[in-house]
């Protein structure tokens, strides 16, 4: 998005005064249009049988929706891996394949999920939590620190508003931008569909370390942070945009994969 656009924007949130909303709902909905979008038809096709035409996008916020349920009492978990700062590549890396006793399972609930639908393709349940834990992969705070509860301690104002750092990049930032899930994932299949190909490229250990790597960013910008949210939002946004267009890509693959 050009500077001049991130202006304009800015104005008119000022001059209009309207209160953000929350990320969750529209972020995941991004995410799983774009990868429909991009499902080739037989994959499409199965999935559509078995969520519904265009479920994929209706029930991409279920798995949140449930987390207080006693049906699936561990799947709060699912939701992220949390991480020190200042590790290493290889630390990283490990968890991927090492499982962390402690501080999220996002990368078991994935594989475990996963590898179910490979015996169960119509487990209409784990369906639904893979396409939601494939956009959380792809959220920076999903992977924060866990003395900070991946960012939930870090506490400031936003918009005039109490806000945490996990909140604004589940909540926060998406919706300063003020389209619609349809019309982002549009926007952002436009600009960013020259990179397709490179993003269904990447490794998981390259996609994992930018995540990381973004993260950090994220914490040691906060603290730096004159705490204007026009300026948090025009300097994160493209980072936030590419995430979530990779997060459709790369659940898009996945699906290719498994229903293709």
């Amino acid at each position: 998005m050009s500077k001049i656009k991130y202006i304009i924007l800015f104005a008119i949130l000022a001059l209009s005064a309207v209160q953000l909303l929350a990320w969750g709902p529209t972020g995941h909905r991004v995410v799983t249009q774009i990868a429909y979008d991009n499902l080739n038809c037989r994959a499409r096709h199965r999935v559509d049988r078995i969520l519904g035409k265009h479920g994929i996008v209706y029930w991409s916020t279920w798995a949140d929706n449930i987390k207080s349920d006693t049906i699936y009492p561990d799947s709060y978990d699912w939701h992220f891996q949390d991480f020190d700062s200042g590790l290493s590549d290889s630390v990283v890396l490990s968890a991927l394949t090492h499982y962390p006793a402690e501080g999220g399972n996002l990368f078991r609930a994935m594989d475990s999920i996963v590898n179910l639908l490979r015996r169960e393709p119509d487990n209409v349940d784990a369906l639904r939590f893979l396409i939601h834990l494939a956009g959380d992969r792809f959220c920076p705070m999903h992977m924060g620190h866990q003395a900070d509860l991946g960012g939930n301690t870090i506490r400031f104002e936003w918009f005039k508003q109490p806000y945490n750092l996990h909140r604004l990049w589940d909540e926060g930032i998406i919706l300063a931008v003020g389209y619609s899930y349809t019309e982002y994932a549009e926007y952002l299949e436009n600009v960013y569909g020259k990179q397709k190909k490179a993003i269904r490229r990447m490794t998981n250990e390259e996609l994992l370390l930018h995540n990381y790597r973004l993260t950090e960013e994220i914490y040691a910008y906060h603290e730096e942070w004159n705490g204007n949210p026009f300026v948090y939002v025009y300097h994160f946004a493209p980072e936030m945009e590419w995430q979530l267009y990779a997060a459709g890509i790369r659940l898009a693959m996945l699906l290719n994969e498994l229903y293709g």
